[in-house]
C-alpha cells in the first residue's frame, strides 16, 4: 500500500471518527435535554410549599380515576381537608410557621393513607386525597386523618395546635367528575361552619343552601349603602336602682323582600365572608352619632358596641373609632367595646396589640358571652377589661339548675377578685333577676327590663316620666335623675 493509499485511508477514518463523535454529542444533548424537560414536567406536577401533587395534577388523577371508573365499574371517594385554626395561626406566628405547618399537615395526610392514594395541594389553603372505594372508606380515612392532627404543630420552640374540617364526597354516588371535588368542599365548608374538628359527607341539599347563601351574601354587601341597616338599642340596668347605665347597640337588617333578617343569620355570614370590614365601621360610626344626639339632649349613658374578631385584628381599629367619637362629640369613657370572651382569649399580637391601645384610649371594655370559653384568672388580668357579662345560656337556667347557679356565683367572685363589674344578660324573669341580685350583680340586660328598640324610641321611654309603665328606670334616663353617669 502506497503512501496515498495511507493518507486516504488515514482521513476517512479521521472523517468517520468526526461523524460518530459529533452524532454522540447531538444524542447526548438529546438525552439530557428530554430527562430536564421530564424532570420539569414532574416537578410542575408537585406542590413546591408541600411536596404533594399540585392542583392541576390532583385534577388530572380525578380524571384517570373517574375514567376508570365509567370503563371498569366500582366507586372512588374526594376528601378535602383544611386546618380549622391555620388564620389564627397565621397571624400568631407568621409565614415562616405557617409554611411549617402545612408542610406537616402534608406529611401527615401520607402517614395517614395507604399507598395508593393520591393527595394533592387545592386552592384554599386545603388538601384533596383520592382513595379507591365508597364512602365508608372515606369515613375511614377521615378519622386516620383527624387522629393524626392531633398532635401540636412545633418549630422553633413555637407550638400550635389546630382541628381540621374534612369533607367527603363519592363518584359516582354524590355527581358527575365535574363537580365532585366541589362537592367534597361544600362538605368540607359546612362542617368548618358547625365548628369543625370532624368530618362530613356531602348532601345534595348543601348545593341549594349554598346557592341560597351566596345570594344572601351579596345583597347583604349591599344593605349599608342601601340604607336597609338599622340600630336598635337595649339598655342595661342598675341592678339596685333600676336606672340605666348604657346601652348596647344590636344590628338589624330590615330587607325590601325578605323582611326582617335575623342578626344570628346575616352576623356569622357577614364574619365568614370578610363583610365586618364594612358593617363593623357603620355601626360604630351610626352608635356614635346617636351617642352624640343624646348627649346634646340632656340623655347621658355609654353606647356599647360589639367588637368583632376581625376588628379586633385591624392595626387602626382604635385610631378609627377615636376619630368618629372626636367627631361626635363623644368621650372615649363614654363608649363601650364588648367583646366575646373567644375574641379577647385570642393569643394573637394583633389582638394584644389593640387591647394595649384600648387601654390608653380610655375605651371602657366589656368581656360578652362570658363562661363559653376558656378563661383563666391570669388571662383576665392581663386584659384591660372593666367588665364581665355572664353569657345568657347560664342565665336562663338560674331558677332550675344549681349548676348554672355556681358558674354565675363562681363568675362574680371572680370578677370581684379582678375588680371588674359583672353585667347578666339575657334576664327574662324576676326569679332570674332575685338570684342575680342576691349573688352581687351589677348590672342587668334583658327583656324583663326592655326589649331592644330603636334611638327614638329609647328617646321617647325617657319622655314618658309619668308612665305607669315602667317609669321608674325611664326617668333616670334623664341627666337630672341619672345617678351612675360618667364624668
Amino acid at each position: 500500500m502506497d503512501t496515498w493509499q495511507l493518507a486516504s485511508l488515514a482521513v476517512a477514518a479521521l472523517l468517520m471518527w468526526l461523524y460518530w463523535h459529533e452524532r454522540t454529542k447531538r444524542l447526548q444533548a438529546t438525552s439530557d435535554r428530554d430527562r430536564a424537560v421530564s424532570a420539569m414536567a414532574i416537578r410542575s406536577d408537585l406542590d413546591e410549599r408541600t411536596g404533594l401533587l399540585s392542583a392541576e395534577a390532583f385534577d388530572k388523577a380525578l380524571d384517570e380515576a373517574a375514567q376508570r371508573v365509567d370503563k371498569s365499574g366500582g366507586s372512588f371517594t374526594v376528601l378535602t381537608i383544611v386546618l380549622d385554626n391555620l388564620g389564627l395561626i397565621q397571624d400568631g406566628f407568621g409565614d415562616e410557621f405557617t409554611r411549617h405547618v402545612l408542610k406537616d399537615t402534608a406529611d401527615r395526610l401520607v402517614e395517614s393513607a395507604d399507598k395508593q392514594a393520591r393527595l394533592g395541594k387545592i386552592p384554599g389553603s386545603a388538601f384533596g386525597v383520592l382513595v379507591n372505594g365508597g364512602v365508608n372508606i372515606g369515613i375511614l380515612l377521615a378519622e386516620r386523618i383527624k387522629a393524626q392532627l392531633t398532635a401540636p404543630f412545633e418549630l422553633a420552640g413555637n407550638k400550635a395546635h389546630s382541628t381540621c374540617s374534612i369533607g367527603i364526597a363519592a363518584y359516582p354516588e354524590h355527581g358527575a367528575r365535574a363537580k365532585i371535588l366541589s362537592c367534597a368542599s361544600l362538605a368540607m365548608r359546612s362542617m368548618k361552619n358547625s365548628g369543625g374538628g370532624d368530618y362530613c359527607v356531602y348532601d345534595p341539599k348543601m348545593a341549594v343552601q349554598a346557592r341560597d347563601e351566596a345570594v344572601l351574601v351579596n345583597e347583604l354587601r349591599q344593605a349599608a349603602q342601601a340604607g336597609q341597616f338599622e340600630l336598635y338599642f337595649q339598655p342595661k340596668i342598675d341592678a339596685q336602682s333600676l336606672e340605666v347605665t348604657a346601652a348596647e347597640a344590636l344590628l338589624r337588617w330590615h330587607h325590601p323582600t325578605r323582611g326582617f333578617v335575623s342578626p344570628t343569620i346575616f352576623i356569622p355570614l357577614a364574619e365568614k365572608y370578610g363583610l365586618m370590614g364594612t358593617i363593623g365601621p357603620w355601626v360604630i360610626e351610626e352608635a356614635s352619632r346617636t351617642a352624640g344626639v343624646w348627649l346634646k339632649s340632656g340623655l347621658r349613658m355609654r353606647v356599647a358596641v360589639n367588637i368583632s374578631g376581625y376588628q379586633m385584628r385591624q392595626d387602626d381599629l382604635v385610631e378609627s373609632i377615636q376619630a368618629v367619637l372626636e367627631r361626635h362629640g363623644v368621650q372615649p369613657q363614654r363608649f363601650t367595646c364588648e367583646i366575646t370572651e373567644t375574641v379577647a382569649m385570642e393569643d394573637t399580637q394583633a389582638t394584644k396589640l389593640t387591647f394595649e391601645k384600648m387601654r390608653r384610649a380610655g375605651f371602657h371594655v366589656s368581656i360578652d358571652d362570658f363562661g363559653t370559653g376558656y378563661s383563666s384568672l391570669g388571662s383576665l388580668r392581663k386584659l384591660p377589661a372593666a367588665e364581665l357579662k355572664i353569657d345568657r345560656a347560664f342565665v336562663s337556667d338560674l331558677e332550675e339548675s344549681e349548676e348554672a347557679r355556681s358558674i354565675a356565683k363562681s363568675i362574680i367572685d371572680m370578677a370581684r377578685a379582678l375588680n371588674l363589674k359583672v353585667i347578666a344578660e339575657g334576664v327574662e324573669t324576676v326569679g332570674q333577676s332575685d338570684i342575680l341580685v342576691e349573688m352581687g350583680c351589677d348590672e342587668m340586660q334583658g327583656f324583663l327590663f326592655s326589649m331592644p328598640i330603636t334611638a327614638g324610641e329609647l328617646q321617647n321611654l325617657a319622655m314618658l316620666r309619668h308612665s305607669d309603665d315602667g317609669g321608674n328606670f325611664r326617668n333616670s334616663l334623664f341627666a337630672t335623675d341619672f345617678v351612675n353617669t360618667i364624668g
